[in-house]
């Protein structure tokens, strides 16, 4: 067969043009071979054009030229209004006799340009109208003005110039990023072409005004994208005519706690039955679910702590109308329980809703050197040798005693005795300012020994009230948010729910946090459940805001979880921040630690001795859990919150008296720490108020 005799076919395949030599044709397909040698089955309705010459190769190559070539906006004037073919455009805009390579330019030019023509079939079109034509003129423009602009700002950023533009929207791009955005693209081609990290690119070009800024700014724009200010809301007055109670009753708290929630006070002293008030602030009185209040701190869930500031979970104007605060009567939601002054046996109990009279608010950073174990065992002291404490000698030593007691018998259920071998540190920052710190105040860091008497004083009246508390609930089917852990091996955690069930880390029945409404949210749903109990009895269910397998609560647990674990971690994540601050302050290059994880293979993990940070310890030999060892600290990352600290020596002559708290949750990494939430802030202490 002689080379005249060869014909070419066009056909379209999955959006593309294809050519090749016709080996075959019948009346529904045809058989094609490529170029390539490979040979296809092409239906009918796929072939667009058959034609004798060029070649495929020059054939395709050749309109791609004319395409290339053609005006749009003149084929777009010569089409016709109604639907038409790419020959048809061809002939209109070439000539009549318009080549194949034309009729094949004429095509792509159609196909490459759908802002002008939309398909209407096949090798169809129909052309848009002039509204749209410049719609889509404008579109096109304004996405190269984007790109040149999202080109710019990388430019910027690679000569350490930050865009006002990406400044504002530096959390977004880095932690939920909007991909299709111009300035996270900005920050990709930029990252790309200088081969750096996007978040050490931004730091050099100083999208991070500092350290701290970043930490805070980006916990904001994860958990308070609206900002941390509360609407304005008036705190409703507890219309209720309570009692006055006869007792006088003291708070236990930080110097900087505000929310004050709980109260003690002791009656019957040198009889057979001595009473203990455990008084809680009441504003579930007041707020009733879903009222503007109630939104605000079911919103927040839990105050958050960090040193030098906190953000709260209720207005400020809220908390000092419902506070324990001294020198006034308040209304309280109290448990009374009754005891054998000689053997510590619960006698009775009972919960009454009244106004208590708040005699002081005693602060413990101030007396925890003066209230020690000594000075409360003395059965008496003279007047002379009294130090200034608010609340008498006697009830602070009745209520440590008793408190030893409490713990004494938690431990016999939870199968080992609780050990605090390891501090809290308590965090103060010099200089903050109302709008909280700037992250170069002067940081003071001193020890809170876990098990203090103040701080056992209050944890074991907390557990008591919860755990008590948590049983009547039970007892009367109000349904209410309970702690609970199923046992002490390893990998047990602590779950909430709704049913009342044992809590093994702290050795009681069951445990529902009631103690704490003004500074969380489970606490302020629990008063609710429990002021119930106390006007209703045995019909509380029926009266209760929230009923057996009620969905919300189930929605109150998952979400509060959710934002405890958050905040926890931020307050964790804030101290480890302050606490390489208070390195670089005193300019420490060498601290002492004790192993407390050790990895085959791995750097192990040690604790400072006298400060709260854990760290890798490089280059160390084999160590043990427990080793002591000298280490030396080098460069440090206040982002990432990162530490390197080098092995220098083993302290060999102390590795025996070494101690390790039994179980520990800890790591070390980039930004976070992992922080456990079991309750040790009842167990050990009350937490602190910052």
């Amino acid at each position: 067969m002689g080379e005249s005799a060869l014909m070419y076919a066009l056909y379209e395949e999955g959006g593309k043009f294809q050519t090749g030599r016709v080996l075959s044709e019948a009346e529904a397909s045809a058989q094609i071979e490529l170029d390539s040698g490979k040979r296809v089955k092409v239906k009918a309705a796929q072939l667009l054009m058959k034609f004798d010459k060029p070649t495929p190769a020059e054939f395709m190559l050749a309109g791609q030229e004319i395409a290339r070539a053609m005006e749009v906006e003149m084929a777009w004037e010569f089409a016709p209004d109604e639907e038409f073919g790419f020959a048809d455009l061809a002939r209109d805009y070439f000539s009549k006799d318009a080549s194949p390579s034309q009729q094949l330019g004429a095509l792509l030019c159609l196909f490459e340009a759908p802002h002008y023509f939309r398909r209407a079939g096949k090798g169809r079109f129909r052309k848009a109208s002039a509204e749209i034509v410049q719609q889509a003129l404008l579109a096109i423009e304004k996405k190269k003005h984007i790109q040149l602009q999202i080109s710019d700002w990388a430019q910027q950023l690679i000569q350490r110039q930050c865009p006002a533009e990406v400044q504002t929207q530096l959390f977004k791009i880095l932690f939920k990023p909007d991909k299709n955005a111009p300035e996270y693209k900005a920050v990709v081609e930029a990252s790309r072409e200088s081969q750096t990290a996007p978040l050490v690119l931004l730091q050099k070009a100083g999208a991070i005004r500092s350290p701290y800024d970043f930490h805070w700014q980006r916990f904001l724009f994860e958990h308070f994208p609206k900002g941390t200010a509360f609407p304005a809301l008036l705190a409703p007055p507890i219309q209720t005519d309570l009692p006055l109670a006869d007792v006088r009753a003291y708070s236990i708290d930080d110097s900087q706690t505000t929310e004050i929630d709980d109260a003690l006070s002791v009656q019957g002293l040198g009889t057979h039955c001595i009473t203990v008030g455990i008084h809680i602030a009441a504003p579930a009185l007041a707020l009733k679910p879903a009222d503007p209040i109630d939104v605000c701190g079911r919103a927040r869930l839990s105050t958050v702590y960090m040193p030098g500031h906190k953000i709260t979970m209720l207005p400020n104007s809220v908390v000092k109308t419902y506070t324990l605060q001294e020198g006034r009567a308040c209304p309280a939601l109290s448990l009374y329980v009754s005891f054998d002054a000689q053997t510590m046996s619960v006698l009775a109990s009972q919960t009454l809703l009244e106004q208590v009279p708040i005699v002081a608010n005693m602060r413990h950073d101030q007396l925890d050197t003066v209230v020690t174990e000594s000075w409360l065992s003395h059965e008496a002291l003279e007047p002379q040798a009294t130090p200034e404490v608010a609340m008498p000698h006697a009830e602070l030593a009745f209520l440590f005693r008793l408190a030893k007691h409490l713990k004494a018998e938690r431990e016999i259920v939870r199968g080992k005795p609780e050990t605090f071998n390891r501090p809290d540190y308590n965090f103060r920052l010099e200089g903050v300012t109302e709008d909280g710190p700037q992250g170069d105040e002067k940081v003071l860091i001193s020890v809170r020994q876990r098990g203090a008497p103040l701080d056992l004083i209050v944890a074991e009246a907390m557990i008591l009230a919860n755990t008590t508390w948590g049983q009547w609930m039970a007892s009367l089917g109000v349904p209410a948010i309970y702690r609970s852990q199923a046992s002490l091996s390893p990998g047990i955690k602590v779950r909430m729910g709704t049913k009342a069930l044992p809590h093994a880390g702290i050795g009681v029945p069951s445990y529902a946090w009631s103690t704490s409404p003004l500074r969380r949210y489970t606490d302020l749903v629990n008063q609710w459940q429990l002021i119930a109990c106390v006007r209703h009895g045995a019909t509380a269910a029926l009266a209760a805001p929230f009923k057996p397998k009620d969905a919300e609560l189930f929605g109150i647990i998952n979400a509060f979880e959710s934002a405890y674990s958050a905040y926890n971690t931020q307050q964790a994540s804030m101290e480890r921040f302050w606490t390489l601050q208070y390195l670089q302050q005193h300019g420490l290059s060498e601290l002492q630690a004790t192993v407390i994880k050790s990895f085959p293979g791995e750097p192990p993990l040690a604790r400072a001795d006298h400060l709260p940070l854990v760290f890798s310890v490089m280059g160390a030999p084999a160590l043990d859990r427990g080793s002591r060892v000298r280490v030396r600290l080098g460069d440090m990352d206040l982002i990432a919150l990162d530490i390197r600290a080098q092995f220098i020596e083993s302290l060999l002559e102390l590795q025996e008296t070494a101690q390790v708290d039994d179980e520990e949750d800890i790591s070390t990494g980039t930004l976070t720490i992992a922080v456990n939430l079991d309750d040790a802030d009842e167990v050990s202490a009350a937490p602190a108020g910052t």
